[in-house]
């Protein structure tokens, strides 16, 4: 098995992250096209807008199948912080360490660009993804209940502090 994480935008890359969290997200948490439409238009406007200055955008990639992906959003980096979005892997890839890889990828991008903050949001319950954001010192600092993913949740933020 051969295993690569690639920069950049790659052909069918956004459509494979959409399929993964659209499958993933309404088998586990009843999510529907709500979700998915809001990762497929979300993802697209960013990769359109992508400004290799600021942004980050990576995909793992298996036997030349995108098995997982994240990216960081950089466009706000000098006021909120960087954006740490669309992490995924497939769920047949998971325990592999490819989520480890994807996140220190991500995470070294922002200490490279001298990024002060990294932040994302997420829900109660993806105690695997909060885990791993926790082991590379990202921090819960707030909780709320929303309706951002289409549903109501508890929502997170996790913050990890550059510098």
């Amino acid at each position: 098995m051969s295993d690569i994480i690639l920069s950049g935008y790659i052909p069918g890359a956004i459509g494979r992250i959409v399929e993964l969290h659209g499958t993933y997200y309404h088998k586990h948490w009843g999510f529907d096209l709500f979700f998915e439409s809001k990762v497929a238009i979300e993802l697209s406007e960013f990769l359109r807008r992508f400004n290799e200055a600021l942004d980050g955008f990576w995909v793992a990639s298996i036997e030349e199948k995108i098995v997982g992906a994240i990216a960081i959003d950089g466009i706000n980096h000098d006021n909120k912080g960087a954006h740490l979005r669309w992490f995924i892997v497939a769920p047949e890839n998971q325990g592999q360490g490819i989520g480890k890889m994807l996140i220190k990828e991500a995470v070294e991008f922002c200490q490279r660009k001298k990024f002060g903050r990294v932040y994302l949001w997420t829900f109660v319950g993806l105690d695997p993804a909060r885990h791993l954001y926790e082991k590379f010192g990202f921090r819960l600092c707030e909780e709320l209940e929303g309706n951002q993913w289409g549903r109501t949740v508890t929502e997170q933020k996790f913050e990890l502090i550059l510098g």
